[in-house]
């Protein structure tokens, strides 16, 4: 009896067992199941942010090297040979036209002045009776109280009187402009720099090394190349239509110093030069800048930058969204239809942190500027747009 009881509970166990296993592998089977769907179900597509192609107005400017010089410059040099008495100006200072910079040794000069004088006073003493002479043979002639040889002979000699008159008057006119040349004035106004000469040196008139120079500085002409391939094809947009000239605002030019930093004053374009330089394909453009704190100086190295004209209808892009194909040409990724896809662009120049679109992209397409690395060719994104908050914080920001 008591075994009879024994081999019944071995058998219930075992039937336990059994029931346990099996809602085992039946758990195990739905959870197969239930992995299988999840595994299968479609993954979200990736969100990259993009920006929609607006045409825009925007001024094109172009960066052109160039030097400074000098609105006018002179050089003084002495007209007449002397000793240098005293210079009469301080070195670097600010001189006005017509002010005397050196004083040459006048005493020579003043003597021939003396003597080109008297020598005016001697003709006019010897016209008077010449005169006299002259008039009276006229009225003896017509009673034929003197011959006719005579009185042409009176007449002569009043005309040669005259004449020595007016060649001493000449020649003094000639003394008292060598006796101003000995004083050395300024012929514009502008700032001197060093004097080649000290008092006592010896000057020759128009000898070659000057005395000292002059420049006018305020205003100051800047000077800048341009190639002709640029000039030629500003002239082929601006006869397409696609660049207008700006008005009175195109003459209007900005600079940049040594340093990189922006002059305050804004300069006028005047002209370009109407010849080629054959060695460097370039032509010459002239500006000219107001400078009255003297922060220009001829010589610098500046960069001026001109405004060509204006695009009413540009296409701006990024550059973060702009690559490189293994052929060199300017690639973006746009997305189409929901996809993205990759398309060639033409880009004519920067304008600040962005390219300048000439073809390839038109009002309304989508470019992407964050998470290229997941819109591969062909697959399928969302697109949010760049620097929004869905997008910055997908990105971290």
């Amino acid at each position: 009896m008591s075994f009879g009881k024994m081999g019944g509970r071995t058998c219930g166990s075992r039937m336990a067992a059994l029931v346990v296993i099996l809602l085992g592998i039946l758990l195990l089977a739905g959870c197969g199941k239930q992995s299988a769907a999840v595994s299968r179900a479609p993954s979200a597509p990736p969100e990259v942010g993009v920006i929609v192609i607006k045409p825009q107005r925007v001024s094109l400017t172009t960066d052109l090297p160039g030097r400074t010089s000098a609105y006018l410059i002179a050089q003084v040099r002495p007209q007449v040979s002397g000793i240098i008495q005293k210079r009469l100006f301080t070195e670097g200072s600010n001189v006005r036209a017509g002010q005397v910079l050196y004083r040459i040794d006048p005493a020579s000069y003043r003597a021939a002045y003396d003597s080109a004088k008297a020598a005016l006073a001697k003709a006019k003493a010897n016209l008077l009776p010449a005169r006299l002479k002259a008039e009276r043979y006229e009225s003896l002639v017509k009673i034929t109280a003197v011959s006719q040889q005579d009185c042409d002979d009176a007449n002569a000699a009043l005309k040669q009187a005259e004449a020595d008159v007016e060649a001493a008057k000449a020649a003094l006119e000639t003394a008292r402009i060598n006796l101003a040349y000995t004083n050395v004035t300024a012929p514009i106004s502008g700032w001197i720099g060093r004097s080649s000469v000290t008092d006592g040196a010896l000057v020759t008139a128009d000898q070659p090394a000057a005395l000292a120079t002059i420049q006018q500085l305020s205003p100051i002409y800047v000077d800048v190349t341009q190639s002709t391939a640029a000039l030629l094809n500003l002239e082929q947009e601006m006869a397409s239509g696609v660049m207008k000239r700006g008005g009175a605002a195109q003459a209007r030019v900005k600079l940049l110093l040594e340093d990189g930093s922006a002059y305050p004053l804004t300069g006028t374009l005047k002209f370009s030069e109407v010849t080629v330089d054959q060695s460097t394909g370039s032509i010459t453009l002239r500006a000219v800048f107001p400078n009255p704190k003297r922060i220009l100086l001829p010589g610098m190295f500046v960069r001026a930058v001109i405004e060509e004209g204006v695009d009413e209808h540009a296409i701006l892009v990024p550059q973060r969204g702009v690559t490189r194909n293994p052929a060199g040409e300017a690639m973006v990724m746009v997305v189409s239809g929901g996809k993205a896809e990759p398309r060639a662009i033409k880009v004519v120049r920067t304008v600040g942190n962005e390219w300048l679109v000439s073809s390839g992209l038109k009002a309304g397409d989508q470019v992407i500027l964050d998470g290229l690395q997941k819109a591969r060719p062909g697959t399928r994104v969302r697109a949010v747009p760049f620097g929004s908050k869905e997008n910055s914080a997908r990105a971290g920001i």
